[in-house]
């Protein structure tokens, strides 16, 4: 199996059928697939008692190329394979011995390189070489638009299921680290022990996550897009008095995203309808594109302009620029008052 730009479900459903390759690169900027793929290999390759002899796990601050080279040609005992894992890879310098293993890797020896935070520059003759003979795979940090469809996917394989509120509600708490975000959607999962109704709701979500589901990211959302004042106003004030249920440096994405898609949506060549909203979107379903529709009745594009500037200087005085002492509470309510006004 050799493969670039192979697909965490491609990688795992060879993994799955016992479809094992001599080398992983794994490397990029999010963890959590990195770690599943790892882990899975460790796990489930060799049976426990296999393990003793036949599995390394190294890490990069601790070792070098050339050591993890010399594990790599060892032959496995009374096993199949032998695997070898190297995890925080991106300590590890120079990759000369690594590229000099893998124009002749053993067989018998599944290499699992765990590179996180960035990826190898693909210019280096080590990723063609491992993609030649085995698995190169990045993986990337997940778009905020694509969280709440790897959340219904989660609680989908783990028999439970979500309301499109809800799932917004996490998303917009929680954001794109996926290791926290499926730790809280296990804890969901737990709460869900011997019950039949397996759904998750926004009186769940405020239950087992924390997050008010009348005064969260989402909601606020709903209000500046229906330009619902006071309603919005409640929910900064809110905030303002609870800084972890709603920061500025959360909504600040959120927000960017919505007027920069409504620019989008003011100059489609049809816009009719949802459905004409969802294409010039490049929206999964019809669903979110009704944001969109009601936002254009509200704001001009005139006005979606300024807001998309005035969001910039927002996030820019946010980190300190020309902006001596304004607090984060007070810049996001000169912004929603901006916003609304």
């Amino acid at each position: 199996m050799a493969t670039k730009g192979a697909t965490f479900q491609a990688i795992m459903a060879d993994l799955k059928a016992r479809k094992f390759s001599p080398i992983y690169i794994l490397m990029g900027e999010e963890a959590y697939y990195i770690d599943q793929i790892a882990d899975y290999i460790a796990e489930n390759v060799l049976s426990p008692e296999e393990r003793d002899f036949n599995q390394t796990i190294v890490f990069g601050a601790d070792t070098t190329a050339v050591q993890v080279a010399d594990m790599a040609r060892r032959y496995p005992m009374m096993a199949e394979y032998q695997v070898v894992i190297v995890k925080e890879a991106q300590n590890i310098r120079s990759l000369d011995a690594l590229e000099k293993y893998l124009k002749a890797p053993v067989e018998s020896t599944i290499l699992v390189w765990c590179h996180k935070n960035g990826k190898i520059d693909g210019r280096k003759a080590v990723v063609s070489l491992a993609a030649s003979v085995g698995v190169v795979f990045e993986s990337k940090k997940m778009r905020e638009f694509e969280l709440p469809n790897f959340i219904e996917n989660y609680l989908k394989q783990h028999q439970a299921t979500i309301d499109q509120k809800a799932s917004q509600m996490i998303a917009d708490h929680i954001g794109s680290d996926l290791s926290r975000l499926t730790s809280e959607l296990d804890k969901v999962l737990v709460s869900f022990a011997g019950k039949t109704d397996r759904r998750v709701t926004p009186e769940i979500v405020e239950e087992q996550i924390g997050v008010s589901k009348d005064f969260n990211p989402f909601e606020l959302k709903n209000a500046i897009v229906s330009k619902n004042v006071f309603k919005a106003n409640q929910i900064v004030k809110y905030f303002d008095s609870n800084p972890k249920a709603g920061s500025i440096y959360a909504l600040l994405p959120m927000l960017f995203t919505f007027f920069q898609n409504l620019m989008i949506a003011h100059y489609a060549p049809q816009k009719r309808n949802e459905n004409d909203i969802a294409d010039a979107l490049d929206l999964k379903s019809a669903w979110g594109a009704k944001d969109y529709l009601t936002g254009m009745r509200y704001y001009s594009p005139r006005k979606t302009l300024d807001i998309i500037s005035k969001i910039r200087e927002i996030d820019a005085k946010s980190k300190g620029l020309d902006n001596p002492n304004t607090s984060a509470g007070d810049l996001m309510k000169e912004l929603i008052f901006f916003i609304l006004h």
